[in-house]
């Protein structure tokens, strides 16, 4: 019987903390800067960036 409710002990507490991961990432994005991402969204383009610049 104890074993039980260890489990579920243990599922409530899992539970909360992929919560709060999610919460915690959902956080991080939306704070972030749009120019974060402007930078990383063009980075696949830099190679021919460089090749245009050369040519």
């Amino acid at each position: 019987m104890e074993l039980q409710y260890l489990f579920d002990d243990a599922s409530r507490v899992m539970t909360v903390i992929s919560f709060a991961t999610f919460t915690g990432i959902l956080a991080w994005t939306f704070l972030r800067k749009e120019r974060d991402f402007a930078q990383a969204a063009a980075l696949p383009f830099a190679d021919e960036q460089e090749a245009e610049d050369h040519v």
